[in-house]
């Protein structure tokens, strides 16, 4: 091997090395690495408001009580609810709705059969098959004509309540999580169940 060639492979090995220690010594810009953490525990970035623990809580809570409540618990046949949306007051701009899937998603894994959740936010998607069916540009296992779509048992929704305490020594925030089932026939609110957490901190943190 002649010493241009010598030459060229040590250039290149030094050069990996060079790239490889540049790429093992990038640092997160604040300093912390990333944590892989379990949704029901609190990590170091948190502030007083609406945390991944607290949806976990507040919503396990909330389908335990819903599977012991007696017009569940003892139906004949199977209810269907439909989801409505959560009224949120609170001053954390939070996803609400979350809430509401985690409860249908654990009643559906832990409880198959026992509730049916009926699909009303793929309404367009549903009423555009059921179309499609009628005028034959799609197959259809049953009779397109007949429409199938279920009606409510009940709804299920809920509300969040807050009162918030600032003073300089930091912020204290008390949230009220209620969640209710509800007769649509009667308007009769068949089952209610709450939650409340409080939680004070030196610094506010920013929610999304």
């Amino acid at each position: 091997m002649n010493n241009s060639i010598r030459l060229l492979n040590a250039g290149i090995v030094v050069a990996v090395l060079i790239g490889a220690g540049c790429a093992s010594t990038v640092k997160n810009p604040s300093g912390v690495s990333v944590t892989v953490m379990r949704p029901d525990e609190q990590g170091f970035v948190a502030g007083t408001g609406i945390e991944s623990q607290d949806i976990v809580a507040v919503t396990d809570k909330m389908t335990r009580g819903i599977l012991s409540c007696p017009e569940i618990m003892n139906a004949q046949g199977t209810p269907r609810i439909v989801l409505e949306p959560i009224i949120n007051e609170t001053r954390f701009p939070i996803n609400k709705d979350i809430f509401l899937e985690r409860i249908r998603a654990q009643l559906n894994e832990k409880a198959a059969g026992k509730v049916r959740f009926l699909a009303r936010d793929r309404m367009t998607a549903l009423e555009r098959e059921q179309k499609l069916k009628q005028s034959g540009q799609v197959t259809s296992n049953s009779d397109p004509n007949v429409v199938e779509f279920k009606g409510a048992d009940f709804f299920l929704t809920g509300k969040f309540s807050s009162l918030t305490t600032r003073t300089s020594k930091g912020t204290s925030d008390y949230i009220l999580y209620t969640f209710q089932l509800i007769d649509p026939r009667t308007s009769d609110i068949i089952w209610e169940g709450s939650a409340e957490i409080k939680k004070q901190g030196l610094e506010d943190a920013s929610y999304r």
